[in-house]
């Protein structure tokens, strides 16, 4: 039997957050916890595999708003202090539960991670992990790609191209500059695809893209090989599909495997349940609290009713059996497809990164077993990244596709119901009046350049597809509600200054060191040809 392929492809994005104003903010928090849950442990995981030659490949999507983040100097400086602080609240934990064996033990483990996160993130990669990430794909084992610019959910902009061309260039632009390179794939935001976005992407040389299984199954008519292999759809550029079944085990919490009773429960934590004078730190002015990731209880019982507490080694039994069924399921898979297929199917295995770590918190263990097998079953299934798909099989079905997200049932309306569609009408007036701008001043220099290039930056960050999510989930709401209005602020500011040829130096200055990404950003980009 031919083998099939395994493709992971994970989505590493967070919105940019970033407030130099304050001492400390709470949804800086979002940052830090993805450093410390997710990318630190998951690049210790792919060292370990690489130090064991185990052969492993994963494409990561590094978005440029996570990228800048992690590259920002006093985003590194907090995240210190963020872990400097865990590191002293371990050591109170370790004391406070010393006459409880079972608690104690939890405590250790945390407070051990907590220091080697510190260890990694200062001696080894120098406070920027993108090093570790560069260091794997220069050995051959990760392939960073890139998604939209802030994440923008790209089939709303479709009356817009200019819109669409200002995110794609200013993605493969910003990665460029960080990764020393262009990207070749793109991970479609929130896997939202609409027709015609394939020919902005291949206009900025971007080979691949990864979309979800609607677009292949809701198509005028199914492909060829279904979602198992690539189609292309405009000639130049491939889509590559993702497998529902192999993506919600890891993906869904009711039916796939980060609900097991086995595994650690996300929301229970120290820094909800004890007083304010123990924590300390943790508690914020206006009496809010944050998560310590001191967590002892595992997924038992309702939120109310006494739980279990977290036992590792049982977590880890199971993540054996999880991986195990992993693999057993997608070769069942692949012996009944090869019997159909004139090639070698490839099952796409596409989630957010965060789920691995962060959200499930066996998950990076999980992963690290799942390729040991894949090792081990290597006649029956191995992994591969597109590019080397796409060399094995360059031609590929011509085939159009269909709108669709990685949403509920294919659609989109978690980033647009009567919750938060109204942040659309204002970003929609706004991108007119920039390329009324472009339009007006198309060959600025100097300070006024300068202003042109902000209100660019506030048009991005406004198009972020996370605030509508936000809103829409309701988990800091008001949060995301003031960054929509305060970005479509910012830009009206600099469009009435314009229209009266002034400029505030002083308050421009003030937000272009708040929101300071993309420093090669060219205003221009908003230009609509048509």
């Amino acid at each position: 039997m031919r083998s099939s392929y395994l493709m992971f492809a994970l989505n590493a994005h967070l919105p940019f957050v970033r407030h130099p104003n304050y001492e400390r903010f709470i949804q800086e928090t979002w940052l830090n916890e993805a450093i410390s849950e997710t990318y630190l442990p998951m690049l210790r995981a792919f060292n370990s595999l690489d130090s064991d030659n185990i052969p492993f490949c994963v494409t990561i999507s590094i978005s440029p708003t996570l990228a800048a983040m992690l590259s920002d100097e006093l985003l590194q400086e907090r995240y210190i202090k963020y872990l400097q602080d865990r590191i002293e609240l371990g050591e109170k934990e370790i004391k406070r539960t010393m006459f409880d064996p079972v608690f104690n033990k939890l405590a250790k483990m945390y407070h051990s991670a907590n220091n080697l996160n510190y260890h990694d993130f200062v001696e080894i990669y120098k406070c920027n992990i993108l090093k570790g990430f560069k260091d794997l794909e220069k050995k051959g084992k990760i392939k960073i790609i890139t998604s939209a610019a802030t994440h923008a959910f790209l089939p709303f902009y479709m009356d817009y191209p200019n819109v669409l061309e200002a995110q794609i260039q200013t993605s493969v632009i910003s990665h460029s500059r960080i990764f020393g390179k262009e990207p070749n794939g793109f991970f479609l935001p929130e896997l939202g695809y609409a027709p015609g976005i394939e020919k902005v992407l291949k206009a900025n040389n971007i080979k691949y893209f990864f979309t979800a299984a609607h677009s292949f199954l809701l198509s005028e008519e199914l492909p060829k090989h279904g979602i198992y292999a690539p189609v292309t759809p405009e000639p130049g550029i491939t889509a590559f599909c993702r497998d529902i079944k192999s993506s919600n085990v890891i993906w869904s919490y009711d039916e796939g495997y980060p609900g097991n009773s086995a595994y650690r429960e996300f929301y229970r934590d120290i820094g909800f349940e004890m007083t304010e004078k123990y924590l300390g730190n943790f508690i914020y002015k206006d009496g809010r609290r944050v998560s310590t990731g001191f967590k002892y209880y595992a997924n038992t019982g309702k939120p109310k009713e006494e739980k279990k507490v977290y036992d590792p080694t049982v977590a880890e039994i199971k993540v054996n059996e999880h991986a195990e069924n992993f693999i057993y399921n997608l070769i069942k898979n692949s012996k009944r497809l090869t019997k159909y297929m004139d090639r070698q199917p490839i099952m796409g295995c596409f989630c957010d990164a965060q789920i691995f770590g962060h959200w499930w918190h066996e998950g990076i263990s999980w992963l690290e077993k799942v390729f040991r097998l894949v090792a081990e079953k290597k006649d029956e299934i191995s992994v591969i990244f597109a590019d080397n798909y796409l060399e094995k099989y360059p031609e590929n079905p011509k085939h159009k596709l269909s709108f669709s997200s990685w949403g509920n049932n294919g659609y989109a309306n978690i980033w647009c119901d009567g919750s938060n569609h109204w942040v659309y009408k204002h970003i929609h007036a706004c991108v007119e009046k920039m390329t009324e701008l472009v339009k007006r001043f198309p060959n600025e220099t100097g300070l006024k350049e300068r202003v042109l290039n902000q209100a660019a930056r506030e048009i991005l960050l406004s198009q972020s597809s996370d605030w509508p999510f936000i809103i829409k989930t309701g988990i800091a709401k008001p949060y995301a509600e003031k960054r929509v209005k305060e970005h479509i602020h910012n830009f009206l500011i600099i469009y009435d200054n314009l229209c009266r040829n002034i400029v505030d130096t002083e308050w421009l200055t003030s937000i272009e060191k708040k929101n300071n990404l993309f420093p090669d950003i060219d205003y221009r980009i908003f230009f609509d040809a048509r």
